[in-house]
């Protein structure tokens, strides 16, 4: 039975996020039932990094199973035929050994988040950004950031429904930059993770939109990190802003993956 890989990218607005749902439209039901379509079989997708409502992606990563072994150009064409017209695309699909899984292969997860911080709202992209008029400064941002650098317990920056074992992780960056693009309209966060809390991204770019507009200091936020209580937290920033950018594997040869 061929193990596919398959590299993903789709537009979160539209779907109630990742995880198939019984009764509501996501990105693994819409994925799962465009295979039931064009291959007949009943498979299910396992997925690097599952993405909440309104989440978007560029470089997700999903395999399955599958019991005919099909051309890996026939699967990515196939499923993007049957996708249409949802907001979602297969990139590549290609053909890995039983032993890769996209979830627990993986050893580092990135992310991305825009706020587009200028006095009026977007008109082309007001579904992939956080509109914040008020003035940021994304250097102070950033110096805070490098206070949640590091192994911690993130609890302040969990989410209350969160089902991660421990609160524990090792944040690996953590950088906030104004974009050279759009006349410097946008600002950038980017993080990375071997695995994040579940709202833990959004949670942290929320407190350092406080720290960007001098109501935290990099000291203050240090101390809400090491409080762990989330009442002290930032607001949750809205998922539009959020994009699921990369994912990382062991460099090994194809051949033991």
């Amino acid at each position: 039975m061929p193990r596919y890989k398959l590299v993903i990218e789709y537009d979160g607005g539209p779907f109630c996020g990742w995880q198939r749902q019984a009764d509501e439209p996501t990105v693994q039901g819409a994925i799962e039932a465009a295979v039931t379509r064009f291959s007949g079989e009943e498979a299910r997708l396992t997925c690097a990094g599952r993405t909440d409502a309104g989440v978007h992606a560029v470089h997700q990563v999903a395999h399955l199973d599958l019991i005919k072994e099909w051309r890996t150009d026939t699967v990515r064409d196939a499923l993007n035929a049957h996708l249409r017209p949802q907001p979602v695309a297969v990139l590549s699909a290609e053909i890995v050994p039983a032993a890769f899984d996209a979830r627990h292969s993986a050893i580092r997860r990135h992310y991305r988040y825009r706020i587009l911080n200028r006095r009026s709202p977007a008109a082309l992209t007001r579904a992939h950004v956080w509109h914040v008029p008020w003035p940021l400064d994304a250097d102070l941002m950033h110096v805070a950031a490098q206070r949640l650098v590091g192994r911690h317990d993130f609890s302040a920056f969990r989410a209350a429904e969160c089902q991660a074992n421990s609160p524990v992780r090792t944040l690996e960056q953590l950088d906030v930059r104004r974009s050279p693009m759009a006349l410097h309209d946008e600002i950038v966060v980017a993080t990375s993770a071997r695995s994040f809390l579940h709202h833990q991204v959004r949670a942290m770019v929320g407190t350092l939109m406080l720290a960007g507009c001098g109501r935290l200091s990099a000291d203050e936020v240090a101390d809400i990190l090491a409080s762990g209580e989330k009442r002290r937290c930032g607001p949750l920033a809205p998922a539009a802003g959020l994009t699921f950018v990369k994912v990382d594997y062991p460099d090994l040869d194809h051949s033991q993956v």
